[in-house]
């Protein structure tokens, strides 16, 4: 029962403080990007409305103001910006949904490393140190975000994407295989267990991620390389501060117990 309040209560501190941290870096990398890309995206959408009736023939027999957009990925996860779906407000609300959204997040994948941390604790007998840590956090980051992020790069608000499905699947099969590739080159140590660790790493992005034979948007290439830098930093970020600080508050929490 100590153990488990340890993977709690440390969970709880340090996805607290880091979702804090990230909410303030997207603040100024991620969030500027995805406000000007929404601009793009309005006038895509009134320029749509305002087309003549003719020049729409799949559109007939439907009201114009019900249309569906492509999911896009902000880091946090996919989302799809329907016609009437409900959006917070800019300013106050919506960075408050944002901040919320960030330490939920980072409070799990908390537990995830905490519960990891546990079980080497009692395995090793030793104490997990912060380095131990970061180098989990740097782990957490090549599974969940660099490995599907070579395939599935981060999308700003207008610019098409594949189904939602198809790009969920293509992503839990690449954190699996990723993760799966890892533990087997780090923990098994062996040349037959690293070549199928190099194997499981290279399968997901050998098979292809789904994408789109076209893509029409009005959203710049140039602010579109900038989102997926600013994406890919800011969960570096997230990632080291998480094991960091993870495993430096489990351990102080499992000495006391």
């Amino acid at each position: 029962m100590s153990t488990f309040r340890s993977i709690v209560f440390a969970s709880v501190i340090a996805g607290f403080i880091v979702g804090l941290i990230v909410t303030v870096v997207q603040q100024f990398g991620t969030v500027p990007l995805i406000l000007k890309a929404e601009v793009f995206e309005k006038a895509a959408e009134a320029h749509q409305h305002d087309a003549p009736v003719a020049a729409q023939p799949a559109a007939v027999g439907h009201d114009h103001a019900d249309h569906d957009h492509a999911a896009h990925d902000h880091g946090a996860g996919d989302h799809d910006h329907g016609a009437g779906a409900w959006e917070p407000r800019d300013g106050f609300e919506r960075n408050a949904y944002t901040a919320a959204a960030n330490i939920l997040t980072a409070i799990g994948f908390a537990l995830l490393l905490a519960g990891v941390f546990a079980v080497r604790s009692g395995a090793t007998g030793a104490t997990i140190s912060w380095h131990e840590g970061l180098l989990w956090g740097l782990a957490g980051f090549a599974v969940f975000t660099l490995a599907p992020g070579l395939g599935l790069p981060p999308e700003l608000p207008g610019v098409p994407a594949a189904p939602l499905l198809s790009r969920q699947i293509w992503w839990l099969a690449a954190v699996l295989a990723t993760a799966g590739g890892l533990a087997l080159i780090v923990f098994r140590r062996s040349v037959p267990a690293a070549i199928a660790g190099v194997i499981l790493l290279t399968l997901p992005h050998l098979i292809g991620a789904p994408e789109l034979a076209n893509i029409e948007t009005n959203v710049p290439s140039s602010l579109t390389h900038q989102f997926v830098t600013a994406v890919t930093v800011t969960s570096l970020v997230f990632w080291t501060l998480l094991g960091g600080l993870t495993s430096a508050v489990f351990a102080r929490f499992d000495q006391r117990a």
